[in-house]
C-alpha cells in the first residue's frame, strides 16, 4: 500500500515507518521538523530493505495547500497520523498553540483527506483520554477525561473522529491509545532524541547516565504502590510500532471507528525502571526524591486483551530488552541526531 505518515521523521513516526518499509508499503512522512531532525531518515532507510520506497515532504499538517498537493503526487491509500505537540507541561503554558496545532492540524488534515478519497486513518491518541483512571487495568470503555490542554486535545481529536465516521459512513478510523512509548531500535541508530529537558522517565535516566544530566529527580515517593513511587504501563517503541500495522492490516477498508489500548497489561515504578537501567549501563542512577507533581496520579496500566483478540497483536519486549536499547540508542548517540546541539 501506499501509506502518509504524518509526523513520521519522530520518535514513535520513525520507527513505524521501518516497520511498514520492511513490509514492503510505500511511505511518504510529511513532517514540519518542530520536533525531530530530518537526519532521521537515511537512517530508516538503513533499517529497511534494499530498494524501499521512502519519500519526504517538509509540509505542516495545517498547511492544506500543501498537503494537498503531496495528497495529489503521492496518492496515498491510508495515513497514519502522528504529526502533534505532546508535553504536558507545555501544554498548560501554549493552550493556544496546542489546539491549533494538534486540533487544528487535524482538521486539515481530515478536510484533505476528504477532498482526495482516503477514507483510512489510524490515529496516535493516549492513556491522558482517561484523565483520573476510574480502576486500572484501564479498558477501553472507561471514562474519559483530561486533565491538561495536551489531554483535552487528544480527546477532542477522538471525538471529532467519532462524529466523522457517524455523518461518512465509508470511513476507516483507529483510535491507538498507547501507554508508556520506550526503547529504541535494536541497531542503536535510531531513539527518542526529545529538545531540551526530556518530559519523560525513560530518556531523562538515560541522559543522566550519559552525562548530560546530574541526576535523576523522582516525583514523590509516598504513592499507595508497593515502593511509594508511580507506576506506569512502559512499552517498547518497537512493540508500539507494530500495533500500527497490526490496525493498518485489520481495519484498511473496514468501515468506522475501531478502538484500542496499546501497553503491556502491567505496570513498573519508577524505582524499578531506574533499577532496571542501572543493570543495562552498569552503573548507579544518582537521584533524589522531590515533591509530587500536580495532578499526577498513583498508577495506570492498560488491559490490552481487545488488541489481542481483534489484532492478533501483543507487547512482546521486556523491560530489559527496552532499557538495553535504550541505553545503546544514548551511549552511541550521546547528543541524539546529528545536528543536535547540547540541550
Amino acid at each position: 500500500m501506499k501509506i502518509l505518515v504524518t509526523g513520521g521523521s519522530g520518535y514513535i513516526g520513525s520507527h513505524t515507518c521501518i516497520e511498514l518499509l520492511a513490509e514492503g508499503h510505500e511511505v511518504t512522512i510529511v513532517d514540519n521538523l518542530s520536533n525531530s531532525k530530518q537526519s532521521v531518515l537515511p537512517r530508516v532507510l538503513a533499517q529497511s530493505p534494499a530498494g524501499s520506497s521512502l519519500h519526504f515532504e517538509r509540509v505542516d499538517i495545517r498547511d492544506e495547500q500543501g498537503l494537498e498537493r503531496v495528497f495529489t503526487e503521492r496518492r496515498p491509500e491510508a495515513v497514519i497520523h502522528f504529526a502533534g505537540l505532546k508535553a504536558v507541561g507545555e501544554s498548560v503554558s501554549e493552550a493556544l498553540r496546542y489546539y491549533d496545532n494538534n486540533v487544528g492540524g487535524t482538521l486539515s488534515l481530515l478536510k484533505v483527506m476528504a477532498r482526495q478519497g482516503v477514507k483510512t486513518l489510524v490515529f496516535s491518541s493516549s492513556a491522558t483520554v482517561y484523565g483520573e483512571p476510574e480502576r486500572v487495568p484501564l479498558t477501553e470503555g472507561c471514562r474519559r477525561s483530561a486533565t491538561n490542554p495536551y489531554g483535552r486535545s487528544k480527546l477532542m481529536i477522538e471525538e471529532l473522529l467519532e462524529d466523522l465516521c457517524v455523518s461518512d459512513l465509508s470511513m476507516s478510523v483507529t483510535l491507538l491509545r498507547y501507554f508508556n512509548p520506550v526503547g529504541a531500535h535494536p541497531s542503536g541508530q535510531l531513539g527518542e532524541d526529545p529538545n531540551g529537558v526530556p518530559n519523560n522517565l525513560l530518556p531523562y535516566i538515560a541522559q543522566v547516565a550519559v552525562g548530560r544530566l546530574p541526576k535523576l529527580r523522582v516525583f514523590g515517593d509516598d504513592y499507595p504502590t508497593p515502593d511509594g513511587t508511580g507506576v506506569r504501563d512502559y512499552i517498547h517503541v518497537v512493540d508500539l510500532a507494530l500495533g500500527h500495522l497490526a490496525a493498518l492490516s485489520a481495519h484498511h477498508g473496514e468501515a468506522g471507528c475501531h478502538i484500542y489500548n496499546l501497553g503491556t497489561g502491567h505496570g513498573l515504578s519508577v524505582h524499578q525502571l531506574r533499577e532496571a537501567f542501572e543493570r543495562a549501563c552498569g552503573a548507579p542512577i544518582p537521584y533524589e526524591v522531590v515533591g509530587r507533581r500536580a495532578g499526577d496520579i498513583a498508577a495506570c496500566w492498560a488491559d490490552p486483551s481487545a488488541a489481542a483478540e481483534r489484532l492478533g497483536w501483543r507487547a512482546l519486549k521486556s523491560v530489559d530488552e527496552m532499557v538495553s536499547d535504550a541505553w545503546r540508542w544514548q551511549s552511541q548517540n550521546p547528543f541524539g541526531y546529528p545536528g543536535d546541539e547540547v540541550k
